[in-house]
């Protein structure tokens, strides 16, 4: 232990431009995301708003044994991961197969059109994206049911009333907004693989299909695997704005659209139940944190050169 002090000092003399550059960041870092975590103590308390936070009670676990020891505890933990995933596996599927798409289009500008037409979507606030999706979905005036339907002979259908739509609709919803986003960082990775290898293979005789199965997929897996284990690791937390604005907060599809997220939104809008909220919060962290570790022990297992860590 003392030999690494002095040779972290000289670290520090030799490299200290790059030190003093990574400051501001850092200590942004400390300032917005460790500093903060002294507050999941409010998770253990019954904050009382005029002894302040440490002088209001320790309740220990009451606040976890709370949440989840109500009706719904098993339905917004259901759909939260169930959720999370679909998206997930759409993501990342749905992805790849544009992004490989892209990369094969003989037309740059064509190319770079249709990524940026897809990548529209992203930017669009949740607000704007439940309006779109009410303009299609809306009982009066809605696409569907004045424009398509009848032309089918279809009766029009009730969206915001009917729980068994929105497990498919959801999902549609989050591709069509995200999958812009990934689709981009898909198709970066590929654009890094040497045409060398492609040049190789064509040599060989190798077909397309085949360039893709033994080239081009091999190649871009440790980024999937990024992508996949920082999206496991926010499996418990669930697109606010999707949940609640796109659904319209339309108490019929609870059973069907409820989530962590927007279940503590609503409790504490109603209760004003601050500690459960906090012990919401700490509880999809550790269980996310817990869920990326697990995940990468196992791609280490499988391919060590592959983890992320």
């Amino acid at each position: 232990m003392p030999e690494s002090i002095p040779a972290f000092c000289k670290t520090v003399r030799a490299y200290w431009v790059f030190y003093l550059m990574m400051l501001p960041a850092g200590l942004v870092l400390i300032v917005n995301n460790y500093i903060p975590m002294f507050g999941v103590i409010i998770a253990f308390k019954n904050i009382n708003y005029a002894k302040g936070i440490f002088k209001s009670p320790w309740i220990g676990f009451q606040n976890f044994k709370f949440l989840f020891s109500t009706e719904a505890a098993w339905i917004i933990t259901r759909n939260t991961i169930c959720y999370n995933a679909v998206f997930i596996v759409l993501n990342l599927l749905i992805a790849v197969a544009f992004a490989m798409m892209f990369n094969e289009m003989r037309s740059r500008f064509l190319s770079k059109f249709h990524q940026s037409t897809m990548f529209l979507p992203f930017f669009l606030s949740m607000i704007v994206v439940s309006y779109l999706v009410y303009a299609f979905l809306g009982q009066d005036h809605g696409f569907l049911n004045t424009v398509v339907f009848p032309k089918f002979g279809i009766e029009p259908i009730e969206w915001y009333s009917e729980p068994k739509y929105w497990p498919l609709i959801l999902p549609i919803v989050n591709v069509w907004k995200n999958i812009g986003y990934y689709t981009v960082i898909y198709m970066a990775a590929m654009l890094g693989i040497d045409n060398e290898y492609y040049e190789a293979a064509l040599i060989d005789g190798a077909s397309k299909w085949q360039q893709i199965k033994k080239i081009t997929i091999p190649l871009i897996v440790p980024v999937m695997i990024v992508m996949t284990l920082l999206q496991i690791g926010k499996i418990f937390y669930a697109d606010f704005g999707l949940f609640f604005q796109v659904t319209r907060n339309a108490g019929a599809l609870y059973p069907a659209t409820q989530v962590i997220d927007t279940y503590v939104y609503q409790t504490f809008l109603s209760m004003g139940d601050i500690g459960m909220s906090s012990a919401a919060g700490l509880f999809q962290s550790v269980i996310g944190f817990i869920l990326v570790l697990g995940s990468n022990l196992i791609v280490r297992r499988v391919s060590k050169e592959n983890a992320l860590f």
